[in-house]
């Protein structure tokens, strides 16, 4: 999306696509031009640029708007061009839009436009712009700032919204939200939507608008009409057991965000391959929100940094899930609860944190030895942790249920750490 200061540029604007070194401009907030190709090495140290970079960076050719006189407006989805930014002294707004899905285009741009409006010389009015495409000829106008129609039935509302509410009632209800509706006929309201409001696409949209104007508060309390015993789900069970259990062993429980970089859970824990297995978000607007986490271990290690002044020894334990990809699953992934630990000190403290799956495992009554039911601990080596100070731990069944070992300086020093430090993940699901 690009706003521009119309008075700077003439229409009328073609969209083209060009080679990378021929495209040449001064970008927002730039003093000098630079060529398409030299700006994606200018911006591939921008927090919130770069990771839009990959969308046209490999591309024989990049997508531009010029002007009449062939002025760069805007290199999309990049940047905008300095040549036509909005100052304090703009009075008209030239606004383009740019996507993947033209629908998707066509619901921003209504929406932008809208906003917009309210703040014109004459309120809430604006140009349309003819578009013609090159290749058919064919010719639209934009913004469509179309109307929709819906119809609903009064009862269904009234029965998600647990009300008694009268077809006019419920009408003059939804008119105060700004959506006109007339009752067509006993028990159907059509109710007719707005372009501000493409927030509506289903009838429970429009039952929580009959909920807003009528006031959540005012509905009556009442008891369910089904009656049911309600019981923790086993596996939720048997983490809140642990929980206390390990809190009165002196350990502090953490909390932190189920999403993470991609540095945290691959570059910083020495897991070249982890992002193999995670699951990547689409579009993320932060480069802490990036995938969701494939280990409870980033964000311990994080915790330990923010609290590194705090007296020593620091231990911490963290009991949630983890997402991993799963081709089997509908959704393509799935949850596995885990249970992790680390303790920070001047020295590393194998022994403690060998100490704290001992009582774990006393807790969860699993013995240890060789046996069929019993745990036990074998040497392996995890990049992750220091060689030859690793373990991996085998549960009940000869199930691979995790590591623990003393962390590989690398790691230490990646999550802004300066003392020895050992840990703990396992997976605890096998004990359910």
């Amino acid at each position: 999306m690009g706003t521009h200061d119309l008075d700077t540029i003439k229409g009328p604007f073609y969209y083209k696509a060009e080679k990378p070194d021929e495209i040449k401009f001064k970008p927002l907030n730039q003093t000098k031009e630079f060529t398409a190709a030299e700006l994606m090495t200018l911006y591939s140290g921008d927090s919130h640029l770069k990771a839009y970079l990959p969308i046209i960076r490999d591309k024989e050719r990049y997508p531009v708007i010029y002007d009449s006189n062939g002025v760069v407006c805007s290199m999309p989805p990049i940047i905008n061009g300095e040549h036509s930014k909005i100052t304090l002294n703009t009075k008209n707004v030239f606004i383009e839009i740019t996507a993947t899905d033209k629908h998707k285009a066509s619901i921003v741009l209504d929406t932008v436009v809208t906003l917009f409006g309210q703040y014109c010389k004459k309120q809430f009015t604006v140009e349309q712009v003819e578009i013609v495409y090159e290749e058919s000829g064919e010719k639209e106008l934009y913004p469509l700032l179309s109307y929709r129609d819906m119809e609903v039935t009064t009862p269904e509302i009234n029965i998600k919204m647990g009300m008694s509410l009268t077809d006019e009632e419920m009408a003059k209800l939804l008119n105060r939200m700004s959506l006109k509706a007339v009752v067509v006929e006993k028990n159907l309201l059509k109710i007719r939507i707005p372009p501000t409001r493409q927030d509506i696409l289903h009838a429970c949209d429009i039952a929580e608008d009959v909920g807003v104007a009528y006031g959540f508060n005012n509905l009556v309390k009442k008891l369910p009409e089904a009656m049911t015993v309600a019981q923790p789900l086993p596996l939720n069970k048997l983490s809140d057991l642990l929980r206390i259990e390990i809190a009165a062993a002196g350990w502090t429980e953490a909390l932190n965000f189920a999403l993470c970089s991609r540095d945290d859970v691959s570059v910083h824990l020495r897991q070249p391959d982890a992002l193999k297995s995670a699951v990547h978000i689409g579009n993320p607007k932060t480069l802490e929100f990036q995938v969701a986490r494939t280990s409870l271990m980033p964000g311990l290690l994080k915790t330990l940094g923010s609290n590194r002044d705090m007296p020593l020894p620091l231990k911490l334990f963290e009991l949630q899930d983890v997402i991993l990809k799963d081709p089997n699953q509908d959704t393509g992934a799935r949850n596995e609860r885990r249970l992790a630990a680390v303790f920070y000190n001047k020295s590393a403290g194998f022994e403690v944190i060998h100490g704290f799956l001992d009582r774990i495992m006393r807790c969860l009554d699993v013995s240890f030895g060789k046996d069929k039911g019993c745990y036990r601990i074998e040497a392996k080596d995890d990049p992750t942790f220091f060689p030859g100070r690793c373990a991996a731990i085998i549960g009940p069944e000869n199930k691979h249920l995790g590591y623990m070992g003393i962390l590989h300086p690398e790691v230490i020093t990646a999550f802004s750490l300066n003392m020895p430090c050992s840990a703990l993940e396992i997976n605890i699901e096998p004990f359910v």
